[in-house]
């Protein structure tokens, strides 16, 4: 009788005087794989192993035979396989994109290795996943001389494919009688496992329900692959290659539709063709939809597709093609949900914003912050959600339009209505108290205030109001819709300090320009002139818009004229002024400093100190800009030493604010001058003041005029440290031109010195 191949291997490593630790050394085997062998548990090695295994014995060829006859005894022979038992199904010839994951999955393919290799790919419906792995088997054929099987688990249906089941389906394509299937689930699970050991195959487990239906599925060891698919991304599973799927690029998924509906045709319209891409959200199931609907509609052109489909109320629907259908793709996953999901998930489709949080949902849908966690993580794990960083979630379009017909269909009206008015109503109560954490007659929420987000101090509530200004703006303009005009006037003059900080969102015109017409409405002319007055600011700060400014600014001074409000008419004169500054005319300058004088002495009559400190300061600032530069010096100097006296009165963080105003103009006068010391000191002076109330643009320019003078004085280092902390507080405000324009100082500055 024959030896057998444990039996020939270990007579062989006996006659080498290796150790089974040695053998692993020079063959790269495994210790417990020789192990397995030589015991017989593993009695019919794969090709490559028995190679390995031989150039380490260092066998002749004579040797090198007999033990590749040996393995190839041991190997078990295959019944012959039932027709059409887990054949790959058809592929698709304009199969487009996804290079990087063929790469990876073929990479996984080709390592040599004895364990089993096991690749997830997970992604919403339509993604791809069942393409991708029919599209990978076709490239990694040549890899698996034994085969590849294709089991479609049926994961979205209501009763799923259950693992007995599965695998006898599997052992039945593996060559297994089935007279010879185990009746015990576990006992095919083993037998299972113990075919795999032997063969080099590659195994698709498509539409994995979840990591219960699939753990029976894997196999222990040997060189078989497994690729599942999944809606969910399976991660309870162990040692397995995770492969997300997001939706194509937009380059590829042009490709797609070209490749579907033909060259010529596509490139008789291209943009026709890319408005369809991009209306399908870049999504192969919609791509190869509509590239279905255009095939079968030969005197339709892109273009005429792309207006169809832009109707937001019919898209959905209308990317269906014979039994295609993107609406019942993603009601699949709806079915899945929990009741608490399904109501978050339609109801987020009232969501203005691109995206979310966790507090948001609990509103909308009436959970608590735990359950409306555990809400968003389950819409996240079936793609019904994108999570793009911790805490945030987002829709991707079709995914909402979806949403939104689901709760069109399932929700009255009125209740609809309801779920709106409480998450509008609680955005804007959140962003009242947040914007008010600025204000110097507020600060801190009121004793306790509380809600489902912390605004324990003014940081928080910054980053609140930015991350949800969005959806914070939609709130405002639909209280402004229903003619609330108290709520929008009291939550635009809680953003009136904040404005500053965030000068650069460019919604600020919008938010100011409804308050005013909101108290406009309400009969208030003292509160429409002082929103008018905001509306100013932003169209010279945001909009650069310095005529329309000027205009608003004196149609708020005419308000308060009649009103008789001398407080409002200074601010009225003061923000025009801010108008004029924008324009570089002589007749723009001498107007401003007029304005600037009338600011003064109205403030001064209402007993406005801290609108006087400004105006103050404003008049420095006129005469600077007109060239009375000596004059200017006397001015601001004069105001430092006024402001510091603490008789002045006043609130302190604004003037601590307006003496950095005024140093930062000496600053500036002496840069004209050319005194380069005397401007580097009173920089950093103002700068150690206009610290305490930290606005960003004023922190920035005075810190890139600094490091200027720097330059001058030939101090590079610090001009550096200058005009790096400059770049990253006009990044932070989204100053994207004078961010870059500091930039180009450093550059020259790193130049200079490479010379040097």
């Amino acid at each position: 009788m024959a030896e057998s191949f444990g039996e020939l291997l270990r007579s062989m490593r006996h006659a080498a005087r290796l150790t089974i630790e040695e053998l692993s050394h020079t063959s790269g085997v495994s210790v417990r794989a020789i192990g397995d062998m030589e015991r017989g548990t593993s009695r019919g090695p794969q090709r490559r192993t028995v190679q390995a295994l031989a150039e380490a014995l260092r066998l002749d060829e004579e040797r090198r035979a007999s033990l590749s006859e040996a393995a190839k005894a041991g190997r078990p022979r295959q019944e012959a396989r039932a027709p059409g038992a887990c054949e790959l199904p058809r592929g698709v010839g304009d199969f487009t994109g996804r290079t990087r994951e063929l790469g990876l999955l073929r990479d996984l393919a080709a390592q040599e290795r004895d364990d089993a290799v096991v690749a997830a790919v997970s992604g919403a419906a339509g993604i791809g996943k069942t393409a991708l792995a029919v599209r990978a088997a076709g490239h990694l054929a040549g890899l698996f001389p034994d085969g590849c099987f294709y089991l479609d688990l049926r994961g979205m249906d209501e009763a799923p494919l259950d693992p007995g089941t599965a695998l006898s389906r599997l052992l039945k394509a593996l060559g297994v009688a089935e007279r010879r299937v185990p009746a015990d689930e576990e006992d095919r699970a083993g037998n299972y496992r113990a075919l795999l050991r032997e063969r080099r195959c590659l195994v698709i487990l498509d539409n994995a329900a979840n990591e219960s239906q699939v753990r029976p599925l894997l196999p222990s060891g040997g060189p078989v692959m497994t690729l599942i698919t999944s809606r969910r991304p399976l991660a309870g599973l162990e040692g397995v290659h995770q492969l997300p799927l997001a939706h194509l690029a937009a380059e590829e998924a042009t490709g797609l539709l070209r490749g579907i509906v033909g060259a010529e045709r596509a490139q008789a319209d291209p943009d026709g063709v890319a408005r369809v891409a991009s209306l399908c959200e870049n999504l192969p199931l919609a791509l190869r939809i509509a590239g279905n609907r255009l095939q079968s509609r030969p005197a339709w052109t892109p273009g005429q597709l792309a207006a169809l489909l832009s109707d937001e109320g019919r898209r959905v629907e209308s990317l269906a093609a014979g039994d295609l259908s993107v609406a019942a793709a993603f009601a699949l996953s709806y079915r899945q949900l929990s009741v608490p999901a399904r109501r978050g998930f339609r109801r987020l489709a009232l969501a203005a914003a691109p995206d979310f949080g966790v507090p948001l949902t609990a509103v909308l849908a009436e959970l608590g912050p735990a359950e409306a966690e555990d809400a968003l993580e389950e819409l996240a794990d079936l793609g019904l959600l994108q999570s793009p960083y911790p805490g945030r979630y987002r829709f991707h379009d079709l995914v909402r339009l979806f949403a939104r017909s689901r709760l069109s269909e399932e929700e009255p009206v009125a209740g609809q209505e309801l779920a709106r008015r409480r998450m509008d109503g609680w955005l804007l109560e959140i962003a009242t108290v947040a914007g008010r954490w600025f204000e110097p007659d507020y600060g801190a929420p009121p004793p306790g205030w509380s809600s489902l987000v912390e605004l324990d101090d003014q940081e928080q509530a910054r980053q609140w109001l930015m991350a949800e200004g969005e959806a914070w703006l939609a709130a405002l303009r639909e209280t402004a819709r229903l003619g609330e005009h108290a709520r929008v006037v009291e939550v635009a003059e809680a953003m009136h300090w904040f404005s500053d900080l965030w000068m650069h969102w460019g919604h600020w015109p919008e938010v100011f320009g409804l308050s005013s017409r909101a108290a406009r409405a309400m009969g208030d002319p003292v509160q429409e002139a002082a929103h008018l007055n905001y509306l100013s600011w932003a169209q010279t700060y945001c909009l650069a818009r310095y005529g329309e400014a000027e205009a608003t600014a004196l149609r708020a001074l005419e308000l308060a004229r009649r009103s008789g409000d001398v407080r409002q008419q200074g601010w009225s004169y003061t923000y025009a002024t801010w108008a004029l500054w924008g324009r570089d005319d002589q007749r723009s300058k001498e107007t401003a400093l007029e304005h600037t004088r009338r600011s003064a002495e109205c403030f001064e009559q209402a007993g406005d100190a801290d609108g006087y400190a400004q105006a103050l300061v404003g008049v420095g600032n006129c005469l600077r800009r007109l060239g009375r530069l000596e004059e200017s010096l006397r001015h601001c100097l004069a105001t430092v030493e006024r402001l510091r006296d603490p008789a002045f009165g006043g609130s302190p963080a604004i003037t601590n604010h307006a003496i950095g105003a005024a140093l930062d103009v000496v600053g500036e006068t002496y840069l004209q001058l050319g005194r380069w010391q005397e401007a580097a000191d009173h920089y950093r002076q103002a700068l150690s003041e206009l610290r305490t109330r930290p606005i960003g643009r004023a922190l920035a320019l005075s810190l890139t005029n600094l490091g200027q003078a720097l330059v001058r004085l030939g101090r590079p280092g610090e001009a550096r440290e200058a005009f790096a902390e400059a770049v990253e507080l006009h990044e932070a405000a989204a100053d994207t031109t004078r961010a870059a324009a500091v930039l180009k100082e450093l550059d020259r500055l790193a130049e200079f010195s490479s010379r040097g």
